[in-house]
């Protein structure tokens, strides 16, 4: 019953042709090392440029929703907080990394995903399961990277514009490009929409105002690179400005700046026969200014994290597998409106050894880091994992690992909210994994389970509990007359593991207990015809399961004309039926939309 139940595909990107040729990608994330999709031991998804460009009207919160164990949460429309959760942890628990670097918010202590632009993104790697052993705290339900657009040999020019509901427009412009030893890529993007009123009446604290809450953006983009030799030097930077009209009382329009910052340097190349080193320092920033606002409570101000990272990572070939020994330092400051944190700033230094290899039908994983904070003392997490290859269309996995996250700087100082007494979350972790693929069709099955001993309650006061969540995932790729079909889905089962709390046995906030998805596309000469669908199940809003909101059913659909060998003509409409649907209690989703978006790209 549980596998006839969890079926489903991306949301809101429909099957791609490109995602049944995964086993030949090479991936970084998973193993901080070059591997092929196939030989990894975690589950690992990758979504390219078309599918992001086919996820028209859609937030990257959205676009993530569409994937295997993935589920979301919003304040609303474009431009608003989002959360991301993997295997149903929490929000926190997922690292996010563009190009490498760490990007979030140390006060709120999750990924910003509001405000980077999908122009700017040219692939996306998500890794599901505990990754603390080679990335440190956060890295609990696994690691989002987000990779910029990269340089090409050539001019490789591309414009686009779009058009929309709700007064939605879009411009971008860029270039990829490369002679010789240097390549490179220049972005630049604009879009503004009205959106819509982010809040309804059920939304807590009096905070609905009636309103349309408009978003304007503007992005650049940018990477340099040059080889000499084998050695590779390069520099990339991604910079996003959003101004975002929100809801937190009546009577005023307010508002906020948002600022995203990304840049890093690097160098990297053979140190010896059999030895690759990559050395890179990165900074990333996060801000929240906030202009005007109708709470008492909300000072007007900038609210921020900047984060400096130094890392020396090294690949050396043993006859045992690729062996990875790297150093790396995160310094971490946040600022506020009026009076500063108690402490603010903290020094994460980490060593960590990891070694990835296969002989034959058996593969191996393994990592351990050790972590000194300044604020917490010295953890050690670490994971092994096995894979073997009981025959040649199947692949059996089993993995073990453990985690580490530290409080927030609110959940442990915010006047009012925070708690200056808790101590961070550990966690085991345990996964058994099957996958099964012949001739472009693909079938993967999941089953996990994640214990977290101190897991921080959300919401004010914050108090170290206990928490288990279980769980499967079943996912297909196929092709099938000529259509190519994916369906994906999950069953959660997280739960408050405490029994001398009050919410013992209540389902963690926010997460649907199932989730399933559908998706389809054909291509019949210029045109490509696709449909989407998502459907979540009831969520409870609050620990208390008091607050239910109801499961949702959401269908998308697209056509894309080939006009020209350099011209493409997308029309996209979302959310077909126009269902009403919260995925927190009192902040809207989008209704029906429509996009159009004309592309100019020679090749």
């Amino acid at each position: 019953m549980l596998a006839a139940a969890a079926l489903a595909a991306p949301w809101p990107g429909p099957a791609q042709a490109q995602g049944l040729a995964d086993a030949d990608k090479i991936v970084v994330t998973g193993t901080r090392t070059p591997q092929r999709v196939d030989r990894a031991l975690a589950e690992v998804t990758v979504i390219e440029r078309a599918q992001i460009e086919a996820a028209a009207g859609r937030t990257l919160a959205e676009l993530l929703a569409g994937e295997p164990g993935v589920q979301f949460w919003s304040h609303g429309g474009a431009g608003q907080f989002a959360s991301v959760s993997l295997r149903g942890l929490e929000a926190r628990h997922t690292l996010l990394l563009i190009d490498g670097v760490r990007h979030g918010s140390a006060t709120v202590g999750t990924p910003t995903w509001d405000n980077i632009a999908l122009d700017a993104v040219e692939r996306i790697e998500i890794v599901r399961g505990p990754m603390s052993g080679l990335y440190g705290s956060d890295a609990v339900g696994g690691v989002i990277q987000v990779f910029t657009r990269s340089g090409q040999a050539g001019l490789h020019p591309e414009v686009s514009a779009g058009a929309g509901s709700r007064r939605q427009g879009e411009l971008a412009a860029g270039a990829r490009f490369g002679s010789g030893a240097f390549d490179g890529s220049l972005r630049v993007q604009g879009r503004r929409t009205d959106g819509f009123s982010a809040t309804n009446q059920r939304v807590p604290f009096g905070s609905h105002h009636p309103d349309n809450d408009p978003f304007e953006q503007t992005s650049f983009s940018g990477r340099l690179g040059v080889r000499l030799g084998g050695w590779r030097a390069e520099a990339a930077l991604l910079k996003a400005a959003g101004l975002n009209h929100f809801d937190d009382g009546p009577g005023t329009d307010s508002r906020a700046e948002l600022r995203t910052e990304t840049l890093s340097a690097q160098v990297s190349g053979p140190a010896a026969a059999g030895w690759r080193t990559v050395l890179r320092w990165a900074r990333s920033i996060d801000e929240f200014d906030t202009l005007a606002t109708a709470s008492a409570f909300t000072p007007l101000g900038t609210t921020g994290t900047t984060q400096q990272q130094l890392s020396w990572e090294n690949r050396i070939d043993t006859p045992l597998g690729t062996a990875l020994v790297l150093a790396e330092r995160v310094q971490q400051e946040v600022q506020r409106p009026g009076t500063p944190f108690e402490v603010g700033e903290r020094a994460i230094n980490g060593i960590g050894l990891g070694l990835n290899g296969d002989a034959g039908a058996h593969g191996w994983q393994a990592s351990v880091r050790r972590d000194r904070n300044s604020q917490f003392g010295s953890p050690t997490t670490g994971s092994l994992a096995y894979g073997l290859q009981v025959a040649p269309e199947l692949r059996a996995t089993v993995s073990l690992g453990t985690s580490f996250t530290a409080p927030s700087f609110n959940q442990l100082y915010f006047p009012g909210f925070g708690n200056p007494l808790l101590q961070p979350e550990e966690g085991v972790h345990r996964e058994i994994g099957l996958r099964w693929s012949q001739g472009g069709h693909e079938v993967r099955f999941a089953v996990f389970a994640s214990d977290i001993r101190g897991y921080i309650t959300p919401g004010a006061n914050p108090a170290n509990v206990d928490a288990d969540i279980e769980g499967l995932t079943l996912s297909l790729r196929a092709t099938w007359e000529g259509w190519r079909v994916q369906a994906s889905g999950e069953l959660l089962d997280p739960r408050n593991s405490n029994p001398n709390n009050a919410n013992f046995g209540r389902r963690l906030p926010r997460r649907a207990k199932e989730v399933f998805r559908f998706g389809a596309e054909r291509t019949f000469g210029a045109w490509t015809l696709g449909t989407s669908m998502l459907h979540s199940g009831a969520r409870f809003d609050d620990a208390a399961n008091t607050t239910e909101l109801a499961g949702f059913t959401v269908w998308d659909l697209r056509a894309d004309w080939a006009l020209a060998p350099a011209w493409a003509l997308g029309l996209k409409l979302n959310n077909v039926a126009a269902r009403r649907y919260e995925t927190a209690l009192g902040y809207n989703q989008p209704g029906r939309e429509a996009y159009l978006t004309l592309r100019w790209a020679p090749r």
